[in-house]
């Protein structure tokens, strides 16, 4: 069986790749782990379980919410919420796992499966991968312990999460957002509520688009991978900015008064700025991946900021900043972790934190954002490719070579498979856009004759 876990949990088509048997085997195998791990030990295990509103999460959640009952786990249902708040949930009351049913930014046929540790952190590597050899195990035949009469696990409903969750993104904002106009686009998501409460009682005027999920718009044409209706609509309602999340809201994208996108580094950038004048970015250290722009790293050393980078993925992110102590990371994709507030990226935080900094300082965001500027960046996904063998062909390592050689000291190239999707990732950087878009482009062919 080839491993099941990507970055980002477990994804695939729902009903197809991710069904209802798998949703359930896993969420047994994970209690079993967990049991093992000693994280049960001495009481009786809760789960937090919530998912964004795809269609398919009703099923699923229903799968998920029987395996862990079924396994003696308490399980509290917080309904459609952000996977910010279930990893924030799952720290703040104490319990032993978070679930989150969601397939991120991926169309509405996907979903997907993410579990949280006690104190809302992502599940190690190693946990992952014993819950997928526990998980084989008992499906090819192996039964399962099962606790029956009152050792099996009770289910509730917590309608509270969702206050609970907004008080805390208020009560952590270093000032409020009188006097602020912001456009918010929920990409039809899972913080199409809690966005807009959030913003409102902090203090912005708030318009919204994207916010009225019906389980099959999700991220269709708008949130954050689709900006084109949130720059209009910051434009047509005069707003100080807008903010886009994804379909689960772990992710923030902005737009400046004038329309033009702000992305993740120039959010992190804002934000370093902002922590290190309120000594809370400790070590002066913000930390990104590969893929950060090369102008956010020269932005960061010219403002004695130093910038660690790791592979891509908010997970490879954390593990950094939890291993060295650092308070801030991010990735470009808009995924930004303050590791004294969350342990995951969270969008909505980001957004609210990003319009905090506006308001304090009486400036743009144009004028915030200015401080980097972005070097032409081109990425072309390549699907239907044996994305395994992106690091092993000598076809592809000969090419990547010539066009290094090519851009000299003034780009870079990367070429890395997909964590949550089928295909390969092609970026160049470059100091002109032509260049870079002729580069990829080439690599891009290269790509698709090694590897398809």
């Amino acid at each position: 069986m080839g491993r099941l876990f990507g970055t980002d949990g477990v994804r695939g088509v729902a009903n197809a790749d991710l069904t209802a048997e798998l949703a359930l085997g896993l969420s047994v195998a994970a209690a079993h782990v967990l049991a093992e791990a000693g994280t049960f030990e001495g009481h009786r295990p809760t789960a937090v379980v919530g998912r964004d509103p795809r269609a398919s999460g009703e099923f699923l959640e229903a799968a998920v919410v029987a395996g862990l009952a079924s396994a003696g786990v308490d399980v509290l249902r917080v309904g459609v919420l952000p996977t910010p708040a279930v990893a924030y949930l799952t720290g703040a009351l104490g319990a032993d796992l978070g679930v989150m049913l969601s397939a991120s930014h991926n169309a509405m046929p996907d979903n997907g499966v993410k579990f949280f540790a006690r104190g809302g952190h992502k599940l190690a590597d190693e946990l992952e991968d014993r819950i997928e050899t526990v998980y084989e195990q008992h499906r090819t035949g192996e039964p399962w312990a099962r606790p029956t009469g009152a050792g099996v696990g009770r289910v509730t409903d917590y309608a509270e999460g969702f206050d609970r969750y907004v008080a805390h993104l208020v009560a952590v904002l270093p000032n409020r957002l009188d006097g602020l106009k912001v456009v918010l686009d929920e990409a039809h998501g899972a913080a199409s509520r809690v966005s807009p409460e959030a913003f409102a009682r902090a203090g912005a005027e708030v318009v919204t688009i994207g916010a009225d999920p019906d389980g099959l718009n999700i991220n269709d044409g708008c949130g954050s991978t689709h900006l084109e209706l949130l720059k209009a609509a910051v434009v047509e309602h005069g707003a100080d900015l807008g903010i886009a999340h994804d379909g689960d809201a772990d992710r923030c994208l902005a737009v400046d008064a004038t329309g033009a996108e702000v992305d993740g580094d120039q959010i992190l950038a804002v934000l370093a700025l902002a922590m290190r004048e309120a000594g809370q970015l400790r070590k002066d250290t913000v930390v990104g991946t590969v893929m950060s722009n090369l102008g956010f790293k020269i932005a960061m050393e010219r403002e004695g900021i130093q910038l660690v980078q790791t592979a891509v993925g908010d997970r490879y992110v954390l593990e950094s900043m939890k291993a060295e102590g650092y308070a801030l990371g991010g990735e470009q994709s808009g995924h930004v972790i303050v590791l004294d507030h969350a342990t995951t990226g969270d969008g909505t935080l980001t957004g609210l934190m990003l319009a905090a900094r506006v308001a304090a300082t009486g400036r743009t965001l144009a004028e915030l954002a200015g401080v980097m500027q972005r070097l032409p960046q081109l990425l072309i996904n390549v699907p239907d490719v044996d994305k395994s063998r992106v690091g092993t062909s000598s076809e592809l390592a000969a090419a990547v070579a010539e066009a290094e050689r090519e851009l000299g000291s003034t780009g870079r190239v990367l070429l890395r498979q997909s964590g949550t999707e089928p295909l390969v990732r092609v970026m160049v950087e470059a100091a002109d856009i032509d260049q870079a878009r002729a580069v990829a482009e080439r690599l891009a062919d290269v790509v698709k004759s090694a590897l398809g």
